[in-house]
């Protein structure tokens, strides 16, 4: 099993699915234990200065002024952690759950938290025993941080709550007994310590991006097979198009296509189509589709690069300064970037639907799918009998419809907190989760799309495609078999709908065009 170091400053995206979907243990490297254990002993020396410091020595929030007696200040970190437990809806999903442990984790190793090793050591131990809080999804305004989710997860390591472990849900007092784990008392600091980040919007958005990352290229795929399954034309792919308006996305997703569509019998130049009486150009969602696809590609990078630069930061508040002996207040608990990239994020995603959607309409229409009949069933019979594809784009409609109400931006709202100390807040987690949802309907949307161009195809010749656009449609016909009578379409959405998800379809296009 794969073993994932952490440092506070070299995670990657793919560690974090490595941990978050496929259970990779967790070690915190020698380096960074020296780091934490030297932040502790710098607050426990100010500490012992008598320096006043915000959530130490005083209250939270709008309550940040008042000093808190010595003898209440472990009191002052348990009340925070059960009184933020505010949370409300579902259950975070359990790769979503190990992710953000996982974030607060690599954040306490960069050694500006002032937490107790033994205290960190302990979160490592429930990520590594499979010790999972229950996190409820609603509650956080991502400022300060993602202060309920945190304090869910918090709150188990303290032997309270509720955690799944093995599959069932119980007490984290049963949890961490099942697990062999010793839950911990909060010392001073720990509380916010722990509550006060960014690593619930960061963990949802560190999943989609990757997620994304894989949906733009199946998108790429999806494009292909229509332009074969409607027998389109190439040049709009012809690298000298993209040459004189290089945007790297757009660069990318030509190429892709030109890669998937080598050795094609059925695409034809525009001055072929012209000699046989046809138009010489496709309609926009194949004729621009490196335009549009090409753009969610570099739009996906940059929220890339946020949340990479995101899931190595201290995003708490005090912030301890070893080397100054210094301990400061600030903001980097605010989700502002995050946020941002996620509004973004959401709505590249929802064009990739939006646009896919369109070519699953070309695909269904006899009057321009260019002699493929009428919703992609050939009827022996009286016409009319069979609906063949009509209600799956019902669904592909639907989808892309409510991706344009989710897609509206979160981050450009704000609702004061804490008697307006907190006056401006990111709505981060929101935005996030709006993006993980768009997502999942964008998957079904392609392949929605997949399975109708894979239709299509059939009518066309399989015999004739291309290298890649070939691999494609085999491994689709390896799952779902070629419509010639009405059937339930759901187990076939969802049945291409995994194809995309465990990257089955990219993996086999790939090895295809590779050799």
């Amino acid at each position: 099993m794969k073993t994932v170091s952490i440092d506070g400053e070299n995670l990657t995206i793919e560690d974090v699915i490595a941990v978050a979907r496929n259970n990779a243990r967790v070690k915190i490297t020698r380096e960074a234990k020296r780091k934490v254990q030297k932040s502790r002993q710098v607050l426990e020396r100010l500490i012992k200065q008598k320096k006043t410091i915000y959530g130490v020595t005083t209250g939270f929030g709008a309550l940040g002024n008042i000093s808190v007696p010595w003898k209440n200040v472990k009191q002052l970190q348990t009340n925070l952690i059960r009184s933020h437990c505010a949370g409300v809806g579902e259950a975070t999903d359990k790769d979503a759950t190990r992710a953000m442990m996982l974030l607060r984790a690599n954040t306490l190793t960069k050694g500006n938290s002032g937490i107790r090793l033994e205290t960190l050591e302990t979160l490592i131990h429930m990520l590594n025993k499979g010790v999972h809080p229950v996190i409820p999804e609603k509650g956080s305004v991502g400022a300060s941080g993602d202060l309920a989710p945190l304090s869910h997860m918090t709150l188990v390591i303290t032997g309270e709550g509720q955690a799944e472990h093995n599959g069932k849900t119980m007490s984290g007092k049963e949890a961490m007994r099942e697990a062999g784990i010793r839950p911990v008392e909060l010392d001073f600091k720990e509380g916010v310590a722990l509550n006060n980040g960014t690593q619930f919007m960061t963990a949802i958005g560190a999943l989609a991006v990757h997620d994304a990352e894989r949906l733009v290229e199946t998108a790429e795929i999806a494009t292909a097979m229509s332009l074969e399954a409607l027998a389109g034309i190439s040049d709009a792919f012809d690298e000298r198009i993209h040459k004189v308006r290089p945007h790297a996305g757009q660069v990318t997703s030509a190429q892709n296509i030109r890669v998937l569509i080598t050795g094609s019998r059925i695409i034809t130049s525009g001055e072929e189509a012209m000699k046989e009486g046809r138009h010489p150009q496709d309609p926009y969602s194949l004729r621009c589709a490196p335009q549009v696809l090409g753009a969610a590609r570099d739009a996906i990078a940059y929220a890339k690069r946020v949340i990479e630069t995101e899931i190595n930061s201290a995003t708490d508040n005090p912030l301890v300064f070893s080397k100054e002996g210094a301990c400061l207040s600030g903001g980097n608990f605010h989700g502002q970037p995050v946020a941002a990239a996620m509004d973004l994020l959401s709505m590249v995603l929802t064009t990739i639907g939006n646009i896919s959607e369109r070519r699953t309409a070309l695909l269904l229409d006899e009057s321009l799918s260019r002699g493929l009949p009428a919703f992609l069933i050939r009827e022996k019979k009286k016409k009319g009998i069979e609906s063949g594809f009509m209600a799956v784009h019902y669904t592909a409609a639907a989808l892309a419809s409510e991706n344009k109400s989710l897609s509206h931006p979160a981050s450009v709202d704000s609702i004061p907190t804490s008697a307006n100390f907190e006056d401006f807040v990111s709505m981060g987690p929101v935005a996030a989760r709006k993006a993980a949802e768009i997502l999942r309907n964008v998957e079904h949307i392609v392949a929605i799309e997949l399975l109708c161009a894979a239709q299509g195809i059939d009518f066309r010749g399989p015999h004739r495609l291309g290298r890649g656009t070939k691999a494609a449609y085999s491994t689709i016909r390896k799952k779902v078999p070629t419509l010639r009578k009405d059937r339930v379409m759901h187990e076939d959405i969802e049945a291409v709908v995994s194809l995309i998800q465990i990257q089955e379809l990219v993996g086999a296009v790939k090895e295809a065009v590779s050799q």
